[in-house]
């Protein structure tokens, strides 16, 4: 920072030269707050320019570490330190790409996290079905033939609909619908871990969710060339997008220079380096 800079007053916010434009710094803020230091200080020190400065009247701006804003603060009563924290002490906000990236997994992980729902309470149903099925089955025979009767129909049960749906259930072996609830109780535990991590950020979490996604993408082009459904086609749209974003902008098995390249472009978004690059707000005349 040039030493105009550094003892300028104050700066008027929103008229620096920071480039600043819709996106998800201003998001988080919005969402969350800005992410100020040294609020409770007693007073300010040359050197915490790039966190803070205080104007004549005794009013100090505070920059935001993760949208760049300058903030008005009223210095506490009652401060609860002598002086903002020194780097070392301070852990930075996400910006830039990592922070658009959290933004894209926790919308995966959210869709994960709806698979984990739907078939966990599949999963539990089947299993509930293959466990009291010897004890529903005379009921539902007994009520198909009332409702047969009831209308004059045969009785006995059609092989159409949801209703000759279940009475084939009952005819499946409970060896078969204990595997089928358990393969699918599963798959709905992998949905879970990869919502998980993949909310947390965890490199694992990307390669777990890139794979499991990779694998079902053949299933579903032949469900789709069996029979087109608006359904099929979101869900293996909204695979694939997950799939590609995964390889290239995440760039998983050394795709785009892999984890190093990631680490280092992470360190050039989350670091004092970033936050120098950008321009302070311009001084009051």
């Amino acid at each position: 920072m040039a030493e105009e800079d550094r003892d300028a007053p104050a700066p008027v916010p929103g008229t620096g030269d920071d480039r600043r434009r819709l996106r998800y710094e201003l998001l988080s803020c919005a969402l969350h707050g800005h992410h100020l230091e040294g609020v409770g200080a007693e007073r300010v020190r040359p050197t915490d320019g790039l966190l803070v400065r205080e104007d004549p009247e005794g009013l100090r701006w505070h920059r935001c570490l993760r949208c760049d804003a300058w903030v008005p603060v009223t210095p506490r009563p009652q401060p609860d330190r002598p002086h903002p924290p020194d780097r070392d002490e301070i852990a930075l906000p996400l910006r830039g790409k990592p922070l658009r990236d959290r933004y894209v997994l926790r919308l995966i992980a959210l869709d994960r996290l709806l698979h984990f729902v739907v078939l966990g309470a599949l999963a539990t149903g089947i299993l509930v079905f293959a466990d009291k099925r010897a004890s529903l089955q005379a009921p539902f025979y007994r009520f198909m033939d009332l409702l047969q009767n009831g209308v004059g129909g045969a009785g006995g049960v059609s092989d159409r609909g949801l209703l000759g749906e279940v009475a084939k259930a009952f005819a499946v072996r409970s060896s078969t619908l204990w595997l089928i609830g358990l393969v699918i109780a599963a798959y709905a535990l992998l949905e879970g871990v990869e919502a998980v991590g993949l909310w947390f950020g965890r490199r694992w979490a990307e390669y777990l969710t890139f794979v499991a996604t990779t694998v079902l993408l053949a299933p579903e082009v032949y469900e789709l060339l069996s029979r087109v459904t608006v359904t099929k086609v979101l869900t293996l749209l909204v695979n694939l997008a997950v799939v590609i974003y995964l390889l290239f902008a995440k760039r998983l098995f050394g795709v785009r220079g892999g984890g190093r390249a990631e680490a280092a472009e992470r360190a050039r978004d989350v670091s004092w380096e970033a936050l120098e690059r950008v321009p302070p707000a311009r001084t009051a005349d």
